[in-house]
């Protein structure tokens, strides 16, 4: 069996390493951004997905995935403009547009988009109180997005939304805060029983009209109030007896016979 050449064995293995060099496979979700002698080719230097065919030692291939990337901003010490310190981190969703620009236009995209976001967020809530980023996180999340955005969109990427995570307020603040709120639950307790009450007043100044308007309307309701404690298995039952069932005797009893107005002024009989 005749022997290969070295030679022959050395010019394979270098043939073999330029073919390996120069077939790339991308895949659906990538895009490389070709280089040759330094420049970028053809209008944007784009390629992929699927099977690219480089010439070795000459292209020079960046691989870009335009998935979504989600960057999570570190904790950041925030003293916002009513004077309170807090502890804010965030979470940052983007993804890039055109790779070219990635590559080109900033040296390392995701530790600029991160940088970004870290200091967009202490200017952002360092210039709102406490009870906005409180009550308006939403409107604070689409100013963040709004301003990174616009910052980043000359590098290709496109940041599509910006969340507040978290919020850590000190034992102090959360002790003050408990207190406003439990003050505020009082006082909204107490105008509503304030509201109760003078609805309560209203109805019965109703009720009394209508009785002045029909009497018997309260003997109705003096039979009620019996059957109602009849109910109960008391051993004591209270009769209210109405004012009105007694008017026929106080008025009878109200004209006296007067012995004078029977005998006049002639003198009594001595006997």
């Amino acid at each position: 069996m005749p022997q290969i050449p070295l030679l022959t064995l050395i010019v394979l293995f270098f043939l073999i390493i330029l073919l390996a060099s120069a077939v790339k496979i991308l895949r659906e979700y990538e895009r490389g951004v070709i280089f040759r002698l330094g420049r970028l080719i053809g209008g944007d230097g784009l390629k992929g997905p699927g099977l690219i065919l480089l010439i070795p030692f000459i292209d020079r291939m960046v691989k870009v995935s335009l998935r979504t990337v989600v960057l999570d901003v570190p904790p950041q010490d925030i003293i916002t403009s009513d004077n309170v310190s807090l502890k804010v981190n965030a979470v940052v969703y983007f993804r890039v547009l055109e790779p070219q620009k990635a590559i080109v236009q900033v040296e390392n995209y995701l530790l600029a988009t991160s940088q970004i976001s870290q200091t967009t967020l202490r200017s952002v809530l360092g210039q709102s109180e406490l009870d906005d980023l409180l009550s308006q996180r939403d409107v604070i999340n689409h100013r963040l997005q709004q301003i990174i955005d616009s910052q980043t969109e000359p590098w290709g990427i496109k940041v599509s939304n910006v969340e507040v995570k978290q919020i850590d307020l000190p034992q102090e603040m959360q002790r003050a805060m408990a207190k406003q709120a439990e003050a505020e639950r009082e006082r909204r307790s107490k105008v509503i029983s304030a509201e109760g009450e003078f609805q309560a007043s209203q109805r019965l100044a109703d009720a009394a009209k209508i009785l002045a308007i029909e009497p018997s309307a309260l003997t109705l309701r003096y039979l009620q109030t019996l059957r109602e404690i009849a109910t109960e298995k008391n051993s004591t039952t209270i009769f209210p007896v109405p004012i009105d069932l007694l008017t026929p005797f106080l008025t009878s009893g109200a004209k006296k016979v007067n012995i004078k107005d029977i005998l006049g002024d002639a003198p009594l009989e001595q006997k």
